[in-house]
């Protein structure tokens, strides 16, 4: 170890020499001469400017928006039916997700692919529903809507339920 500290030593040439006179107070010197003060006030005023503009620009924006109607603000019952469809849908899509595999995901692709148009014509009936207003046809096709996405996901797991066990068919076991 010291034959390498010694070679390192020997190898490189390292200055040894003495600073200049008074460089201690130079060097003090310029450490302390003040730094030239930058005025950040028009920096302020602008990011508070803009903070403003945006703020009122959101608000404008929410005040023009049309609060658009669904089903579960026409009646306390319509409500009640639209929680339970939401609800027990996304129970089946998190059950189904849990179960996915390679064999079940080109099932689970396709019905989540049916989901997904039903899902724009909802919002198509939505958009109905505000502009003609409360008629009975709307608001039987929307509920309707969320049975069809019901019973997919229910197929889908009993599809899956078949693949996880092939011996299970319409609901008995053989031994």
């Amino acid at each position: 170890m010291e034959d390498k500290l010694e070679h390192f030593f020997s190898e490189n040439d390292f200055d040894f020499d003495q600073p200049n006179t008074g460089h201690e107070k130079r060097f003090e010197r310029k450490l302390n001469r003040q730094q030239p003060t930058h005025q950040k006030t028009p920096w302020k005023w602008l990011s508070v400017a803009a903070s403003v503009v945006l703020v009122l620009g959101f608000w404008l924006g929410s005040n023009h928006q049309k609060r658009q109607i669904e089903l579960a603000d026409i009646s306390p019952k319509m409500q009640e039916v639209q929680n339970y469809f939401v609800s027990t849908i996304n129970r089946e899509l998190k059950t189904i997700e849990k179960n996915r595999s390679l064999d079940t995901e080109t099932i689970i692709e396709e019905a989540l692919d049916e989901l997904e148009e039903l899902e724009d014509n909802y919002k198509l009936f939505i958009k109905e529903l505000n502009n003609i207003g409360n008629t009975t046809k709307i608001i039987n096709a929307m509920i309707k809507n969320y049975q069809q996405r019901l019973e997919i996901l229910e197929n889908v797991l009993q599809q899956i339920e078949q693949i996880k066990n092939p011996n299970l068919l319409n609901h008995e076991i053989y031994i």
